[in-house]
């Protein structure tokens, strides 16, 4: 085997398959006498001189991935390489999400799947939310064992079988279940990207570990301006696929016109494949399975500047992120009966405060507009195919422009406010939607066009952000990973709904479709007000505190805590722990 592929496989296999592959090796060359694959294993570090220490050959072996780049990538470049890794994973979801609409309308599709009924297009539509919602409980039952870097591996090999099944795909059948495959793939990414992002990166740069956001209201600036750029780099893929699909309709009524935007999935899959193996695993991964000598040598790799594993700065780094892994483990995690048990700490309530959000999120009509954009300005107004491919492009532009916005106030005004707001100017919208639908002349047309670009700005600046950071901002430590879970889940379940009714709904409902709409926006500004206490700028602590007091579920917790004062935190460490990054911002 080649050494460059021996290298790659070191990046790509589960680390407890390491040691069967180690074993097969020695048996081969036991077997055929030949000790020169073995000694050049031996001289890369991917296998140990002690035949019986498998734990040391398993550590020489991830060790030795690292060591061969540990010259090339370190410091900034090494975090810069992450970042831009993991945009590459929030810009391909947000492509995805947009792709079947910029081609679902166009006749060589149409006709190569037997001009499918409006049913149908909601289930190839909408299975592909099914497929994410599988994955991500793939991923919170799996990533623990596979790791951070692992899992996305998998999930992004997932994907390539998937993208395969759908660009080759002649049949209904087959775009079903390639859409499935391909959501469950990235469902495990969407899961997993994020963590590792945030344990990568020092805290006053990138996330914060459990412990140190429980004590540390500021963190939520860190938080929130990753999530904020999060959202802005998937809100970017939709008109990207847009675009795309405008480009590639020119080659109508070849099946290039659909099939190519499909298959360009695959360019980003190839670029996330090619680099992970040069990157490290989550060194709070590593610390978290007792692996401190490796973990120790990514802070290294992390820091730059010529650290080694004996700087002073690096070992700092490993003791807090050690530190706040033994609280983790004192803590322990809380049992599905805790979850939804209410007792002293409130459970069960916070788990339906915190799913309320993801809720929101689907049901405010955004996905019922950017699935279906440019068949929503064909079906509903009568526009060109061409036309309605370009102003979509053009909306999703104007869309990942401004989701940067909330960056500057959502922590001034409060998560209350933004949303409040964000859910009465979705509800206005609508509304004139829905108006000039029924009025149905040239004018009302463009009016309508216009109300569809203010829609997704406002909900971009509110909703969106709100309903990513609410969940994690109220549960208690132990019930945190499970609390989050249950809410992501709410969130795909609800967005295959409003997929899979939405085609049917715009032929046979038309302008009562947004009429639904906004009754549900307009519904979402009480009961935040009632029930929803503000989160900005407080602590686990204190939502705690807030809790045990407010018993019967009306909140009058309804401006942001205290402004930190400068100084008063300690500098964070690398090795965030990513339980308010547990789902990417999706819309």
């Amino acid at each position: 085997m080649p050494p460059l592929a021996r290298w790659y496989l070191g990046g790509l296999l589960p680390r407890q398959w390491i040691p069967r592959v180690i074993r097969r090796i020695r048996e081969r060359d036991q077997k055929d006498g030949s000790g020169d694959d073995r000694a050049s294993l031996e001289g890369e570090g991917l296998l140990g001189s002690d035949h019986g220490n498998e734990g040391e050959d398993r550590g020489r072996s991830r060790a030795s991935c690292a060591n061969m780049v540990k010259g090339h990538l370190t410091g900034s470049a090494l975090r810069g390489t992450i970042a831009a890794v993991c945009g590459v994973a929030f810009l391909l979801f947000g492509y995805d999400q947009g792709v079947l609409g910029a081609v679902i309308g166009l006749p060589s599709f149409r006709k190569e799947f037997n001009e499918p009924n409006r049913n149908l297009e909601g289930i190839i539509a909408g299975i592909y939310d099914i497929g994410c919602f599988l994955g991500a409980i793939v991923a919170f039952l799996t990533a623990d064992r596979f790791g951070r870097k692992g899992s996305i591996m998998w999930g992004s090999w997932i994907m390539v079988v998937g993208t395969i099944l759908q660009t080759s795909a002649t049949e209904n059948v087959q775009m079903i279940l390639s859409r499935t495959i391909t959501g469950i793939g990235n469902g495990i990414n969407t899961v997993n990207v994020p963590i590792w992002q945030a344990e990568s990166f020092k805290s006053n740069n990138r996330g914060v570990s459990m412990v140190e956001s429980s004590t540390d209201p500021s963190c939520a600036d860190i938080e929130k301006a990753m999530l904020v750029i999060q959202s802005a780099l998937i809100a970017f893929g939709h008109p990207l696929s847009t675009f795309m699909g405008l480009a590639s309709s020119q080659a109508d009524p070849s099946s290039f016109a659909w099939r190519w935007p499909i298959a360009f999935q695959g360019f980003f899959l190839i670029i996330i494949l090619c680099m992970l193996p040069f990157l490290p695993e989550s060194p709070r991964w590593l610390v978290q399975h007792d692996r401190v000598e490796e973990a120790t040598e990514v802070f290294a790799r992390l820091e730059g500047k010529g650290a080694t594993m004996n700087d002073d700065k690096v070992i700092r780094e490993r003791d807090m992120v050690v530190a706040s892994v033994q609280k983790e483990r004192e803590l322990g995690e809380a049992s599905w009966g805790e979850v939804f048990s209410e007792g002293k700490n409130r459970n069960i309530s916070r788990v339906l405060l915190g799913a309320g959000p993801y809720m929101f999120n689907q049901w405010s009509g955004i996905n019922s507009l950017a699935y279906f954009l440019p068949i929503t300005f064909e079906r509903n107004i009568g526009l060109s195919s061409e036309l309605s491919l370009v102003i979509a492009g053009v909306l999703g532009l104007q869309y990942f422009l401004v989701s940067w916005l909330p960056y500057f106030f959502i922590e001034k005004a409060g998560r209350r406010k933004v949303m409040i707001l964000s859910a009465a100017g979705c509800s206005f919208c609508m509304v004139m939607i829905s108006i000039m639908l029924k009025v149905n002349t040239i004018v009302s047309q463009w009016v309508f066009v216009a109300f569809c670009f203010l829609f997704f700005d406002i909900f971009s600046w509110g909703i969106l952000p709100v309903s990513w950071m609410y969940a994690s901002e109220i549960m208690p430590l132990r019930t945190r990973n499970k609390g989050v879970a249950l809410g992501v889940g709410s969130h795909w379940l609800s967005n295959f709904v409003v997929v899979y009714v939405t085609p049917n709904a715009i032929d046979n409902l038309g302008y009562k479709l947004y009429i639904i709409w906004a009754v549900l926006n307009a519904s979402f500004v009480p009961i935040t007000w009632l029930f929803y206490p503000e989160t900005a700028r407080r602590s686990l602590e204190d939502m705690d505190r807030v809790f045990e007091v407010e018993r019967f579920g009306l909140t009058k917790t309804r401006r942001p805590g205290p402004k930190k004062i400068d100084g008063e935190a300690e500098e964070g460490g690398y090795g965030a722990d990513a339980s308010k990054l547990d789902g990417v911002m999706i819309s």
